[in-house]
């Protein structure tokens, strides 16, 4: 038997702290009522929006330099699995997992679709893996995969490729999303201009793969592993290979993959007027490809993305149906742990979006009055919306205070008795 978080103590925690949630929902509304905002309207937001878990974020993450395991890893997708319905048992706002094949094959995937589904979980984006050698691979992607030289390891990466979209429709994904280590270390090592049309061309072949119904993401990184040039290293490179593919190919943003200090926002709004964004990768970082967890050390520049997606959601821009997944590295936290307090503070940047009086802030626009703009943004950043979000998750049946049951429900110890160590500090993979 299989340790579980019970229903019965999610209730017991909740009715402990009713009263104060209920004071706090109510001052809130007050200090909302004033400005015109009716919170119910905003709980009914919080309570709808949703951000997808990866399979392989709740395992340790690790560094170039090492990965420490951690107590109760999952060892398997099925582990996996669990521990990301815990995470949606008491955040109530990731119904979705994002799998990575082929670390989470199997052989039956009407089963392991059926097993997502007692864990209250569907399937998002499907993602591929051309980034490392797997065991019994005929040729190394080393040097490359969809734009080695070697058109005998293209056609391999291609067909990996199109095995990740025959088992997402298995699991009920409509989208691939490809990222590639492809590039070069030293000048002279590959023709650039002719890696990108090799990664054209085996885009092409996987493009022409895709269902009817689904999409393909491309994510761009500004470098790492690849240090003197990455073959899809920034968003315009990204954006033009979707437009040159077509409609079914858009642009994936990961908060991490960019240079430091660039626009982020800017970029979103860009890709949302193409009508190529495809979503977002959500993370946090301080100098590159970090993987911290999300709003853990930049919160505003996560409030200002959600500002031009909420905008773009208002307006009814064309096109606009983005996919939000959490992809971090949890080196020195429990994963289950990071994975929802970072839910919990994607959700609130959502929220505190939702509260900007776009009319005003667009009439301060059309008069050029700077500080008055600014301000609406700022009172916005500034609202503590943390009674909206924690009366989402209670009418939802989840958790008042995830991170305190959880911990008080014992969920990692139990699986520590469960899950053996896998092993001592070994050499960790580099952060996708």
């Amino acid at each position: 038997m299989t340790f579980k978080i019970s229903p019965d103590l999610i209730g017991t925690e909740n009715r402990k702290l009713e009263q104060a949630q209920d004071d706090d929902y109510a001052g809130l509304a007050r200090q909302l009522d004033r400005r015109g905002i009716d919170i119910e309207a905003m709980t009914r937001r919080a309570m709808d929006y949703a951000v997808a878990i990866p399979t392989w974020g709740v395992g340790t993450g690790g560094t170039r330099f090492a990965r420490f395991p951690g107590l109760g890893e999952p060892r398997n997708i099925h582990d996996k699995l669990a521990d990301c319905g815990v995470i949606q048992q008491l955040c109530r706002a990731t119904p979705n997992v994002s799998p990575h094949i082929p670390w989470d094959k199997v052989a039956d995937y009407n089963a392991l679709r059926q097993e997502a589904a007692s864990y209250e979980l569907g399937f998002d984006a499907v993602n591929s893996n051309t980034f490392q050698d797997q065991s019994g691979q005929k040729t190394s992607y080393k040097f490359g995969s969809l734009t080695h030289a070697s058109k005998a390891t293209r056609d391999q990466a291609i067909e990996h490729n199109i095995e990740c979209i025959e088992i997402g429709q298995k699991l009920g994904s409509t989208a691939l999303t490809v990222w590639i280590a492809d590039g070069a270390n030293f000048p002279g090592q590959t023709n650039l201009n002719a890696a990108f049309d090799r990664y054209m061309d085996s885009l092409k072949a996987i493009y022409d793969k895709l269902p009817r119904n689904w999409f393909v993401f491309l994510e761009h990184k500004l470098y790492e592993p690849a240090f003197y040039a990455t073959v899809i290293s920034d968003w315009g490179s990204s954006f033009m290979a979707a437009q040159e593919l077509g409609p079914k190919a858009k642009c994936l943003v990961d908060l991490g993959h960019h240079a430091p200090n660039t626009n982020i926002e800017q970029i979103v709004a860009r890709l949302i007027r193409a009508e190529k964004l495809a979503g977002f990768h959500f993370n946090d970082s301080k100098y590159g490809d970090d993987d911290l967890d999300s709003g853990s050390v930049d919160p505003f520049r996560l409030f200002l993305i959600f500002n031009e997606l909420v905008d773009a959601e208002l307006r009814k821009a064309k096109g606009f149906a983005p996919a939000y997944m959490i992809d971090q590295s949890h080196n020195v936290t429990d994963p289950i742990e990071s994975l929802m307090v970072s839910a919990m503070e994607i959700v609130r940047s959502y929220v505190q979006a939702s509260l900007v009086d776009r009319a005003a802030l667009a009439a301060a626009q059309d008069e050029s009055d700077v500080m008055a703009g600014h301000r609406l943004i700022k009172q916005a950043f500034n609202t503590d919306v943390s009674p909206i979000l924690a009366e989402a998750r209670r009418r939802k049946g989840g958790a008042i205070d995830p991170l305190s049951l959880y911990r008080t429900s014992g969920y990692r110890a139990a699986k520590a008795g469960e899950r053996p160590v896998s092993g001592v500090a070994s050499a960790g993979k580099i952060g996708r």
